[in-house]
């Protein structure tokens, strides 16, 4: 494995608390996908970590509740031929997983009003349009 999988800022995912199980991928791939354990399935417990600061954990468990399962949080990767292509691939959609759920939320939308001069201009415009469009009528013709 490549180290230690960066959430944000100097926390990462230790590996002590990752889970990992292997299975069968599914597909075409000729023999040697019928004896190697290539799928990749890694479980992190997000409910019990000591990893991620209590607020981002409270976040998290509020961003991520629909994923979660009994608070652990899975993702599977059979992308790849090789089992460790896929842990490194699971591995990091689970850090982005995380690091994208505990984000701060955003900051909130300000109000502005339209300047008076911008409305003032295109309600000018508008009457000018008016105008131009009434002279094409035929009822001048007369």
């Amino acid at each position: 494995m490549s180290g230690p999988y960066v959430v944000r800022g100097s926390v990462s995912l230790p590996e002590a608390e990752l889970m990992w199980r292997f299975s069968r991928s599914s597909g075409p791939g000729g023999q040697h996908v019928n004896t190697t354990d290539t799928q990749v399935e890694l479980r992190f417990d997000l409910a019990r970590t000591e990893a991620l600061p209590e607020v981002w954990k409270a976040r998290a468990l509020e961003r991520l509740a629909g994923r979660l399962t009994d608070g652990v949080v899975t993702v599977r990767s059979s992308a790849h031929r090789s089992q460790w292509r896929n842990r490194e691939a699971a591995a990091l959609r689970l850090a982005a997983l995380l690091a994208e759920a505990t984000a701060p939320p955003p900051r909130p939308r300000r109000p502005t009003r339209v300047p008076r001069g911008i409305n003032e201009r295109r309600l000018r415009e508008k009457k000018q349009r008016s105008q131009t469009k009434r002279g094409r009528s035929p009822k001048s013709w007369d």
